[in-house]
């Protein structure tokens, strides 16, 4: 089975550490952020695994080299210019395309039980996203049957959505997870829409969930943080903690 770790982001909020190595290389409970991560896509059975990289791309690609993790790594190379989430999957498409393949950010851990996860993915689904109900000022907004039809940013009140009608309000507010599974249809609709080579892969969600099936699955029990700040270390430290017992 196929996935991708974002592992080619700047990680300027965890400064001064990303001045020497990239995210995906900073220590939780004693590994690298993409230590836990690998680890847990091949313990779910993800062995056909792609790694983007921007940022110390070298020291990513020294450390993967020099640890088995029991799958094949592919290694999609950015440094020339950092693609977004939507460019560096269009980017990654050699190693992606032919099957369904889950999207994990580097930055994320949590106790989400892959498995389970890939089980809920509906037929004709373009792609599932994982949601929770996090406090957050930004959320994605789904219709009664957990179908993607905006986003809002509830201090600003902005609103994106492909329907002019969109009542806020009736819409189920959940926050993104940084974990999503993708139809290989994914290709064929980046073409459609015309997509350049850098660009968001929400942005994009965001207009082809009015002709495409993009669901959100909610985990009740999920513990999950994104490591994208020093406050945020000590968090991924304890969800670690339990993990690895």
């Amino acid at each position: 089975m196929k996935a991708m770790v974002f592992a080619a982001g700047l990680g300027t909020r965890l400064k001064p550490l990303t001045d020497t190595m990239p995210k995906a290389l900073v220590p939780v409970y004693g590994q690298p952020l993409i230590y836990h991560v690998l680890s847990k896509l091949c313990a779910a059975g993800y062995d056909d695994i792609t790694v983007n990289v921007h940022h110390f791309a070298e020291q990513i690609k020294d450390y993967l080299a020099s640890h088995d993790f029991g799958a094949d790594i592919h290694i999609s190379d950015e440094s020339a210019q950092l693609l977004e989430t939507g460019g560096g999957i269009k980017h990654a498409r050699p190693f992606l395309e032919g099957e369904p393949f889950l999207v994990h950010n580097v930055d994320i851990i949590s106790n989400l039980d892959l498995e389970w996860f890939r089980s809920l993915v509906r037929p004709g689904a373009l792609s599932t996203l994982l949601v929770s109900e996090r406090s957050t000022q930004r959320y994605l907004l789904f219709d009664d049957d957990m179908r993607l039809c905006g986003w809002t940013n509830l201090a600003s009140g902005e609103t994106i959505s492909p329907y002019p009608e969109l009542c806020v309000e009736e819409c189920r507010k959940y926050a993104f997870g940084g974990i999503h599974i993708m139809s290989p249809e994914i290709f064929g609709v980046f073409d459609e829409f015309d997509c350049p080579e850098r660009f968001s892969i929400i942005e994009l969600y965001l207009k082809a969930c009015l002709r495409y099936n993009i669901y959100g699955v909610v985990c009740k029990d999920l513990s999950l943080v994104d490591v994208g700040k020093f406050d945020s270390l000590p968090e991924a430290e304890r969800i670690c903690s339990t993990l690895l017992r």
